[in-house]
């Protein structure tokens, strides 16, 4: 047994309103996980995080390495945790650390526009490296989807990639 992602969600903003509201209705967990070595060093970023959860549910910022240790750790099993990484890099390095993401699969919800990044939908923008990022996941099983809000339809984020000449 261990620990249950119920969404694993790349977010460049982490944890804001929409997160914490529409997204924690929806999955329902009992911890979000905010998963930035970035953040943990940065203590205001992460008391606005932490201050961001609903107030049914804990938030914690951890690092990448310590997401890995607790995920098989026991005394995390009742867990249902909603995973939140800024870029799909630190996604991936959690997969390679052995935390599955197969049933989860990999939400992107928002990743922030800048110089050299294309727009695949209104709220995400990406480059090679992304792309590259996302089929190493895919090819290890992981299902990588863009999807805003629960009420959007889910979107292969290979095939936008694709259609917007990245992939």
């Amino acid at each position: 047994m261990t620990m249950t992602i119920s969404l694993a969600r790349v977010d460049s903003r982490l944890l804001h309103g929409q997160v914490a509201t529409v997204w924690t209705k929806t999955v329902r967990p009992n911890r979000i996980l905010v998963v930035s070595d970035a953040v943990v060093q940065d203590q205001l970023r992460k008391t606005l995080i932490v201050q961001a959860a609903p107030a049914d549910v804990k938030a914690n910022v951890i690092s990448v390495d310590k997401m890995a240790k607790i995920f098989h750790d026991p005394r995390f099993d009742s867990f249902r945790v909603l995973l939140l990484t800024e870029n799909l890099t630190d996604m991936h390095r959690l997969l390679a650390a052995g935390v599955d993401l197969r049933g989860s699969g990999v939400n992107v919800g928002n990743l922030a526009f800048s110089t050299g990044k294309t727009m695949l939908t209104d709220s995400v923008a990406a480059d090679a490296t992304d792309v590259q990022v996302a089929q190493k996941l895919m090819g290890q099983g992981v299902t990588v989807t863009a999807q805003t809000v629960p009420s959007d339809r889910p979107q292969d984020f290979l095939n936008l990639a694709t259609k917007k000449g990245l992939a």
